[in-house]
């Protein structure tokens, strides 16, 4: 057995990435995309097609955006659309980073994407809408919730922004791993971070338990990893999602993994309801979430602007 398959017997395994080739491969039960993951694979040949067709779609389309963004919304759903044939779950895509500190504008956005799907013809029930874990995007996301369209916070970085999802109902929750490692081994370069004791996997570990102590529903998914090790530190988590290069390596990998998380484990945090001045000073005295949570927003701004250049060359060869 491989580990990527003593993995599965635990935990669901997602696949990060929007590389279709990449998706079939590792045959994933569940898909998640961002801006830098569509950059990347609209840049591969596959998917010169999407972009052409999401720019003809924008030239005709007649609503409050521009040409620009709507030819990104298109091609954002056209690869989740893709990404949906090959697999048996969900597929997460990503409001506009630049809309994540305006929560009316994110409602707006992620309701036109879900529509987008609807036409394309595919059931709300297989997407999640992947929001940036602000106080303003978790609002949104308690919206539209409400509204039946499931939400994946992601840039999730604290403690705080955990328990305020939790909070909101929201479906899923993306708590970041290996960005958290980055942080910590940039501040201490001299101390051993690995194994159990990567301050990533220590996070998610007790957000996890807090959710299974005090009964949420929403799903624990850890995200951005930077190696094997600290995917095989959180087997039994109730999803992991994972870059192709580290499913390759779990893949080639023979060995039968220890379950690490259990829901039964307990968790010394009592149950809290953060009104927003609460949230707001808890994720301030946390620096490694501030700095990190801006520092994600700012990095995916900069790759859907480079999205919008590459979708502007193909709007000028149509003029």
């Amino acid at each position: 057995m491989s580990k990527l398959e003593s993995l599965r017997t635990m935990t669901s395994v997602v696949a990060d990435s929007g590389d279709i080739e990449a998706i079939r491969q590792h045959r994933p039960e569940d898909a998640t995309t961002n801006p830098s993951l569509i950059l990347k694979a609209a840049a591969l040949p596959a998917y010169q097609p999407l972009l052409k067709q999401a720019v003809d779609w924008a030239q005709q389309v007649d609503n409050q955006d521009s040409v620009l963004t709507n030819a990104c919304d298109h091609l954002a759903v056209s690869i989740g659309r893709d990404i949906l044939e090959l697999i048996p779950g969900v597929v997460s895509t990503e409001v506009d980073a630049r809309l994540s500190f305006d929560t009316a504008a994110t409602i707006n956005r992620a309701e036109k994407l879900i529509n987008l799907y609807e036409q394309a013809g595919v059931n709300r029930k297989r997407i999640l809408i992947k929001i940036a874990s602000t106080w303003e995007g978790i609002e949104a996301a308690r919206q539209l919730e409400q509204r039946g369209i499931h939400c994946n916070l992601t840039l999730l970085f604290s403690f705080a922004q955990a328990q305020a999802c939790a909070d909101a109902g929201v479906t899923l929750i993306s708590p970041f791993v290996g960005r958290i490692l980055d942080w910590h081994k940039a501040k201490q370069p001299e101390i051993d971070f690995s194994g159990a004791a990567d301050p990533g996997v220590q996070s998610v570990s007790r957000i996890y338990r807090y959710y299974k102590q005090h009964n949420y529903n929403t799903v624990v998914m850890g995200a951005s990893f930077r190696n094997c090790g600290e995917i095989e530190q959180l087997a039994g988590c109730d999803k992991l999602t994972i870059s192709p290069e580290l499913l390759t390596e779990l893949e080639q990998d023979q060995g039968e993994l220890e379950r690490q998380l259990h829901p039964n484990m307990g968790s010394d945090d009592a149950r809290a309801t953060l009104c927003e001045a609460d949230f707001r000073w808890q994720q301030n005295e946390d620096a490694m979430a501030t700095e990190k949570l801006a520092e994600g927003i700012r990095r995916f701004a900069i790759d859907q602007r480079s999205l919008e250049q590459q979708l502007q060359q193909h709007i000028k060869s149509t003029l």
